[in-house]
């Protein structure tokens, strides 16, 4: 097979593949960006590998870097881009099954493809647009079927998180996974519990921000990967019934975390030990806490002021993707609308501030201010209270009085 225009983003980086070329190695495109070109997809980055060691493509270019010499990996800088260039190789003895042992450089692009973990990622594409195909990633591509390079259990020993990716691509590409590649999740699927959680985390937030994050739950609850995923080891009717949902439209963390603490039926409160596990950012956790009462209020059909007050514009956005995997949304700009007319959209619009309070004698700093503010917050919000401070201040009065 052979493109015939390659996407843009490989123009400037086809001068480096020429010129390993004409030196007399090999140099070839490698692994997503060449599946994405051919399916058509956004290519985010590109991966380059060579048969020339590191050594030597050192000597071919004036300025490099040592970015992962180790494994092979040098950043070439050219016309002020870096390309991380990584020479063939082969790898063993993973003990940890998530790093090999030892690495070996080699010459030959089938020893380096072999390695690789499905044949859809194990295509390469010379710098001409010849695409080079060992092990019929193009039919799988044309099929779209998700299959282990030779067997599934070795690639799987070799790096347990290849598992996860397996899922991941199910519900990102909206592709199957092989019969015997499911069969080996299956198989292996306590190895997960080997692998960090920050790398599981990032597969899991992609395959739920995917075109079909159902393909990718169902082969976790067909394989039981899920019970060794954090805080999901008996979730297993709830993911059942989140791979029924059909109307997935999620675009951020936010969506895709707070859609998984509904379905496991999770509240502001109980979620953040969960979503702790997974070693998500504490910026992350507040903002799925903070958007799930409102997810609670959409499907009661009962969105007060307050509720649109502590979302925000883009928590309320948030609040109603998620509640439309589960058919309970509304229309977004009837939302957007009632919070449009809110009085106040943050505390420092308050037309009087604690300094003001003090200034006139009404309080001293302490508590009871703080606890002052929040209520002429609340009642400005919810209009018992107009934001014009005399009437903030005649409010504040007639409360210290009933006090």
């Amino acid at each position: 097979m052979v493109i015939k225009q390659l996407p843009a983003i490989f123009e400037p980086a086809r001068p480096v593949l020429q010129r390993i070329e004409n030196a007399g190695y090999q140099a070839y495109f490698v692994g997503g960006c060449v599946r994405d070109t051919i399916l058509g997809d956004h290519i985010h980055d590109i991966d380059i590998a060579t048969s020339a060691y590191p050594s030597e493509i050192k000597s071919l270019f004036k300025r490099t870097v040592d970015t992962g010499i180790q494994h092979g990996t040098v950043m070439v800088l050219d016309h002020g881009t870096g390309y991380e260039i990584t020479t063939f190789r082969t790898e063993s003895g993973y003990q940890d099954f998530r790093r090999p042992d030892k690495v070996t450089f080699v010459r030959s692009l089938a020893d380096d493809l072999k390695r690789r973990d499905f044949t859809i990622n194990a295509l390469a594409l010379r710098e001409n647009g010849e695409v080079i195909d060992l092990f019929n990633g193009l039919t799988d591509l044309k099929k779209h079927v998700i299959r282990a390079v030779g067997k599934a259990d070795q690639r799987f020993h070799e790096d347990a998180l290849r598992m996860m990716r397996a899922v991941r691509f199910a519900s990102k590409l909206d592709f199957d996974i092989d019969a015997m590649t499911l069969h080996g999740i299956a198989d292996n699927a306590q190895l997960l519990s080997k692998i960090a959680v920050e790398r599981i985390q990032v597969e899991m937030e992609k395959l739920l921000l995917g075109q079909n994050p159902p393909a990718g739950l169902v082969a976790m609850v067909q394989t039981e990967l899920y019970r060794y995923c954090p805080g999901l080891s008996n979730a297993k009717t709830a993911l059942t019934q989140l791979t029924l949902m059909r109307n997935w439209q999620l675009s951020n963390a936010t969506q895709a975390w707070g859609t998984l603490a509904v379905a496991l039926g999770l509240n502001s409160h109980s979620s953040r030990t969960f979503l702790k596990q997974w070693k998500l950012s504490n910026q992350l956790i507040e903002s799925v806490q903070t958007c799930l009462p409102a997810v609670s209020a959409i499907k009661a059909r009962s969105v007060s002021a307050e509720i649109l007050y502590r979302c925000g514009r883009d928590g309320v956005i948030n609040a109603n993707q998620i509640a439309a995997v589960f058919g309970w949304d509304l229309p977004v700009q009837e939302l957007l609308d009632h919070y449009q007319q809110l009085p106040i959209k943050n505390s420092k619009e308050l037309a009087i501030t604690g300094g003001d309070l003090i200034k006139k004698g009404l309080m001293t700093p302490g508590p009871d201010l703080g606890k002052t503010l929040k209520w002429v917050e609340k009642a400005v919000v919810n209009q018992q209270v107009e934001n014009r401070p005399e009437k903030i201040i005649m409010a504040i009065r007639q409360r210290k009085e009933e006090l």
